[in-house]
């Protein structure tokens, strides 16, 4: 809702210092969203006055039409001779009152006026159209053409009203009031402390039996619809230029004065009104749904096909508007400059209900000033004043006459009671405000208030989304002060903070940023043609996802089943906008149906549902593990001057994993497998021990080279996904640090020859558990293939270390480990020390 400051304050008499700021913190105060106060006109600066054009000569030789004028501008130039000015426009005659800026002037956007020299002619200023003046779209695009009764030299800044302030307020859905002027006058009197000046307060005629005949078959659709003739209207009149710059100002442009006093009320009151041309609607108005499949045009031209839930306006032909939304093109208001002119109209001002017109709005996506406000709720009482402010504006400005005929239908309905104690909003703020001062502040938002202790209140008719006590809390409290409530922190109880499965997720996060990877959060949809370009199996269980019933995109409709999809196209966002050298990681839940799922029973809302209803809800739910992954493509290692670096490979996803396994201090078990989306010879499937048993933990590896292909990745992209959960089953109390031994370490290497089919983690786990517990640590550190090993052997090197945590360890006693080791993986795995 776009406010013009000096509109309102025909409301509410602010201090004349107030600038549109010092507004805007007042109703933020109160609870308004105010987002922006614009300030038009700024940077203007005259002379800018009327001018009556006296002569044209047109210019011949140019590529475009050129006109040379001499303009009436009184004694605006000091001189009062005749101005000349050479103009491009030719909506404009030779008689006609137009806009002239002097030189001298500044117009908006720092643009400077002076005589210049152009085709051949001396220019002295420019006659303006609305988009020089930052006026807004009038519908004209061209020269500012004003009605003959202005005087030659008036300030025209003051006449167009172009120096003003605008605050643009984002209205909430309930606080629909608020697209009006009314409302925003209400709040702002409030915030201020001062009287407001209700433009609804107006005398209004008593209905009776010689208004236009109006039949409304759906009373809950159109609880109240009211309706107004004026006749006589005269062609000719146009907008006078305060409503016409008011509209412009509020977002709104210019049409016709029918359309535009229509408008001009809607703004003022909040309620939303329509004029048919009585000449054009055949027999009674009347309010009924659509026959499904019934068609109307509307006044933007569409044929749309209407709904059985529509709610439409009917005349004997049919339907003539679509309600609350839009109005028929067939009874549409004729143009000053149509043939046909409107002399006679039909005010309508209903009040239609808020969920069907927002249905119907969204079916034909055909939002509307009318329907944003009828959907969030318009004041039922203001129909009357409301078609009552049209028949004034129409009779003053457009010489009408007001028939006598008043028509009013309406469903039976009493107003809104509730009751609440005096101290409610004391103890939902937390702030002893006392009685006083809650009537006072429901009395403020228009409430009618009895009682003491016990509060029985009646909410005003504009304000339909008072209905419960702790609504009217609300609006106590926030006309107090949000920022009076004071800021309290509970005291947990002591020895809770967070579990060991929440530190044990903080911990692997900080590990694996401490590792280089960047965390990226990604949607947690997937559709079918990224499981394809994953090239899953048929029958793989990441194919079984849950389908969502109202997805926010169709390409994504249900959970995701793994988070390499979403970390894999972060990885090719980024690596298209030039980051080559990228690894990311990403930590959360997916979403593995069972198939035993049963169906959701809807919960209770009166109360806390049962233990029983809460174990229903679980089991409706899928299975959902909490999984950690990363992607890596690019360069692992830079290059420099201390070497050469290194790319990414799979060994790093691997190390990823076992990053990941050491914040647990649980041992990982590395094994070559063949796993979708992962390539074939390149992939290990991660085991950990639980409760005794080898459990599968996860899978890393590089991409296959077809899935690589299919999403556009970079070559040799690597990733690994784990699941959680089963880390923690595997984690065996609580994790303990290392103790540090003061005496010194004993080193052994050894080199074993294998075959080439032999794992490297079959020969590690052989010597680690050969070497017994005097082994601290061991680690692979070359890897050698050649004619000096043999055709289809390997040599693996390792580092063995040993310590003891009483003594310094001898000689022999460290040799005598890595033997037995050697022993125990020249058994498990046909190891030969190589030279042996």
């Amino acid at each position: 809702m776009r406010v013009p400051l000096s509109w309102l304050r025909e409301y509410v008499d602010l201090p004349a210092t107030e600038t549109g700021r010092d507004v805007q913190a007042k109703l933020v105060a109160v609870g308004l969203e105010v987002e922006t106060v614009e300030q038009i006109g700024a940077g203007l600066k005259g002379p800018l006055v009327v001018g009556k054009v006296l002569t044209i000569e047109e210019l011949e030789g140019f590529k475009k039409p050129i006109r040379f004028c001499t303009v009436d501008v009184g004694t605006a130039n000091g001189t009062g001779e005749p101005q000349e000015i050479v103009c491009g426009a030719r909506n404009f005659a030779v008689g006609d009152k137009v806009v002239v800026v002097l030189p001298g002037a500044v117009l908006p956007g720092d643009f400077a006026i002076a005589a210049r020299k152009t085709y051949g002619k001396t220019s002295h200023g420019m006659i303006c159209s609305t988009d020089e003046l930052g006026m807004g779209d009038d519908g004209t695009h061209g020269i500012i053409v004003l009605p003959p009764e202005h005087e030659v030299g008036t300030d025209a800044i003051e006449l167009l009203q172009l120096v003003d302030e605008v605050l643009d307020i984002a209205v909430t859905p309930d606080r629909g009031y608020c697209l009006s002027m009314r409302g925003v006058a209400r709040e702002t009197a409030i915030a201020y402390g001062l009287p407001l000046r209700d433009p609804a307060l107006l005398d209004v005629p008593v209905p009776n039996a010689y208004g236009y005949p109006v039949k409304v078959a759906d009373p809950i659709g159109c609880s109240r619809f009211t309706a107004r003739t004026v006749v006589g209207l005269q062609p000719e009149a146009r907008s006078p230029i305060w409503m016409r710059r008011r509209l412009q100002k509020a977002g709104m442009r210019p049409i016709s004065l029918a359309v535009d006093v229509t408008n001009y009320v809607m703004l003022e009151l909040g309620q939303p009104l329509h004029a048919y041309d009585r000449t054009r609607i055949d027999g009674p108005i009347g309010v009924r749904r659509a026959e499904q499949g019934e068609k109307l045009t509307t006044l933007d031209g569409t044929v749309r096909v209407l709904d059985a839930a529509d709610l439409v306006i009917t005349d004997n032909r049919g339907p003539i508007g679509l309600a609350g939304v839009m109005g028929g093109a067939n009874t549409e208001i004729a143009d000053a400059s149509e043939d046909a002119h409107t002399t006679e109209v039909v005010i309508e001002a209903a009040h239609f209900d808020a969920i069907s017109i927002a249905r119907t709005a969204r079916r034909h996506k055909l939002a509307s000033e009318a329907s944003k406000r009828f959907e969030r709720g318009v004041d039922p009482q203001a129909a009357a004043a409301a078609a009552q402010r049209t028949v004034d504006l129409l009779v003053l400005l457009a010489g009408g006459t007001a028939e006598a005929g008043v028509t009013e239908v309406s469903a039976p309905s009493g107003p809104r009671t509730i009751t609440m104690a005096a101290d409610h909003p004391d103890r939902v703020a937390g702030v002893a405000y006392g009685r006083e001062t809650v009537v006072r502040r429901l009395q403020e938002v228009g409430c009618d208030v009895y009682g003491q202790d016990e509060l029985l209140v009646t909410a005003p008719s504009w304000r339909p989304d008072l209905n419960e006590p702790n609504d009217l809390a609300e609006e106590v409290i926030r006309l107090e002060g949000y920022e009076n409530l004071p800021s309290t922190l509970p005291t947990p109880p002591s020895g809770r903070g967070l579990t060991d499965r929440q530190r044990l997720h903080r911990r692997i996060g900080r590990a694996l940023a401490g590792a280089g990877y960047v965390e990226a959060l990604n949607y947690p949809f997937t559709g079918e043609a990224v499981l394809d370009q994953l090239g899953l199996a048929a029958d793989d269980a990441r194919r079984r996802t849950v389908k969502l019933v109202n997805p926010l995109s169709d390409e994504e409709p249900s959970l995701r089943t793994t988070l390499l999809p979403g970390l894999l196209g972060a990885l090719r966002r980024n690596d298209g906008r030039g980051s080559h050298d990228l690894a990311l990681f990403e930590t959360g839940l997916v979403f593995r149906p069972t198939g035993h799922e049963t169906k959701p029973v809807r919960l209770p809302v009166a109360g806390r549902p049962s233990d029983e209803e809460i174990a229903g809800l679980d089991a409706a739910l899928p299975r959902q593990p909490r999984r950690a992954a990363v992607v890596l493509a690019g360069a692992r290692e830079q290059a420099g001057w201390w070497g050469k670096g290194r790319p990414a490979d799979w060994a790093d996803s691997v190390e990823a994993a076992r990053t990941i396994a050491r914040e647990a201090g649980v041992d990982l078990t590395v094994r070559a497998d063949q796993h979708a989306p992962w390539h074939p010879g390149r992939c290990a499937a991660l085991y950990v021990m639980v409760n005794g048993e080898e459990t599968l933990f996860g899978h890393a590896g590089e991409l296959h080279p077809r899935v690589i292909k299919e999403l556009h990745l970079p070559e040799r992209t690597c990733a690994m996904e784990v699941e959680l959960d089963v880390l923690e089953q595997a984690v065996d109390g609580v994790l303990r640090a290392p103790r540090i031994s003061t005496f010194p370490v004993a080193t052994q290497d050894v080199a074993l020859v294998v075959g080439q089919d032999v794992p490297a983690a079959d020969v590690e786990r052989a010597l680690r558990e050969g070497a017994g517990e005097l082994l601290e640590s061991l680690r692979l550190f070359d890897v050698f293939t050649g004619e000096q090993i043999g055709e289809g052997r390997k040599s693996l090197a390792y580092a063995l270390r040993f310590r003891a945590a009483d003594r310094t360890l001898t000689v022999d006693e460290a040799s005598a480990a890595r033997d037995t080791a050697v022993a125990l993986a020249a058994e498990r795995t046909g190891a030969v020390l190589r030279g042996a």
